[in-house]
């Protein structure tokens, strides 16, 4: 068996440490829902914080200013969703007596004929249905304990990942540079060059993909907003605008606009045709936003193939849950550039050239 090398040796010893980093982060992935979305808006609202600091302003003070803008946009986009909910469950109280006389009349007949389903669709018995669902085996209290019980899905988790972001993102961008510098100090002298280098190619591309993405949520909510307005929905604004937000959230936030469509549409038209018009602009939206704006506008500019963004999105949702699909395509355009530096290494190396 061959010796091996000092630098083939250094090369183990870093693999071992990669492996055994990721397997951390695979066993930590249940509790790193609030670092690592503290860390996404730290590094999103870097360039700001830079431009305050530059501004003779103290850097706490900057990064104060950023938390107040940050914390007022998202009391915007709540202002603009309540209303919409309480008129909607308004709405929904006073026409469900007539929905479900249209479901009698119409769905029930069609079950009863086709698949020999035989239902009735009744206030009292959906009243009914769900205090037996409240008052059932374990109770609503019972229930209640238990989903505190699940960690980062219960509501205990919610409510700590909601305290915890905001605290985090406050030390993670007062110390940015500090961190900076004291993780380039443990940088080996050697290696130094070389980690920078890669470390700028990152920091660029990661840069290309928050430009793209940006640029994805204004078209898309623009989209969402001029079709649904086309398709004569009241509130097209909000729902619009939160669907092309939540973009960002691959399926989800399209699934959550959708539903909120779905149901305003449902109460405001009580027509199938009013809720059609909605679901073609959605499923226009969708074929727009995956088959060629994101693509286009996140995935060219990072450098990854369509298909390449597909399965990022699968594998960390896979490997990290919820937390890996907001790091999905951050995450691969820093891998993408440590491929590309793997591939020039390759091709300049005498196993390539032999």
């Amino acid at each position: 068996m061959m010796p091996l090398s000092d630098a083939n040796r250094r090369a183990l010893n870093w693999l071992a440490i990669a492996i055994a980093a990721f397997v951390m982060l695979q066993l930590l992935a249940p509790i790193l829902m609030p670092f690592i979305l503290a860390a996404v808006l730290a590094y999103v609202w870097q360039p700001l914080v830079r431009l305050l600091t530059r501004k003779f302003m103290p850097r706490t003070v900057a990064v104060v200013v950023v938390l107040v803008l940050e914390a007022l946009l998202i009391l915007l986009m709540l202002l603009a969703l309540l209303p919409l909910f309480i008129k909607e469950f308004r709405m929904l109280s006073e026409q469900l007596p007539g929905i479900l006389d249209k479901l009698n009349t119409t769905l029930a007949p069609w079950l009863s004929q086709h698949m020999g389903v035989k239902v009735a669709f009744d206030s009292a018995s959906i009243k009914a249905a769900a205090t037996a669902a409240i008052a059932s085996s374990e109770g609503l209290g019972v229930k209640v304990i238990n989903s505190l019980r699940l960690g980062g899905l219960g509501l205990l988790g919610l409510i700590t990942n909601l305290v915890l972001t905001p605290v985090l993102q406050f030390f993670l961008m007062r110390d940015w540079e500090d961190m900076h510098v004291r993780i380039d100090d443990l940088i080996p002298r050697g290696w130094h060059d070389r980690v920078s280098n890669f470390a700028r190619e990152a920091d660029e591309a990661l840069g290309q993909y928050l430009h793209g993405q940006i640029l994805v949520i204004l078209v898309m909510s623009a989209f969402y907003s001029l079709g649904l307005w086309i398709a004569g929905l009241e509130f097209f604004l909000p729902i619009g605008v939160i669907t092309g937000i939540l973009v960002f959230i691959p399926y989800v936030g399209a699934a959550i606009g959708f539903l909120l469509a779905t149901l305003a549409a449902v109460l405001q038209f009580q027509e199938l045709p009013g809720v059609f018009w909605v679901w073609i602009v959605f499923g226009l939206g969708q074929a727009l936003e995956g088959n060629f704006i994101t693509p286009k506008l996140v995935g060219e500019r990072i450098g990854l193939h369509p298909v390449a963004v597909i399965f990022a999105l699968l594998a960390f949702g896979q490997l990290f849950g919820f937390a890996g699909l907001l790091v999905a395509l951050p995450s691969s355009a820093v891998l993408l550039v440590a491929l590309r530096k793997l591939r020039a290494s390759y091709l300049d190396s005498e196993l390539y050239k032999r």
